[in-house]
């Protein structure tokens, strides 16, 4: 089962995945937080740099892949992870015997 991202968590993701900042670059929160802002402002928002994403994964998923682990690394390290909230009908129930 895929685990489920928090949208703030995905949308920081993406945002770095957009940035001018290299993977094999050691940012720092201020530098992330930074680099997060000026590519959402790049791209016309976090919608924009969903979009860019996107395309970056159909036109080079060799590359797009790696970028990705690295930005939600990057983003978990600096943001701790965020599970996603659970809505009434993704809860599963135990069964008593």
């Amino acid at each position: 089962m895929i685990a489920k991202v928090d949208p703030l968590t995905a949308a920081r993701a993406e945002a770095l995945f957009t940035s001018h900042l290299s993977t094999s670059s050691s940012p720092t929160a201020a530098d992330v937080a930074d680099a997060i802002r000026s590519a959402v402002r790049a791209h016309g928002g976090t919608r924009g740099c969903a979009a860019d994403v996107a395309a970056a994964y159909g036109d080079h998923p060799e590359i797009a892949a790696p970028r990705m682990r690295w930005a939600r690394g990057v983003v978990d390290e600096i943001y701790g992870v965020r599970p996603a909230p659970v809505t009434p009908d993704q809860r599963s129930w135990a069964l008593v015997a």
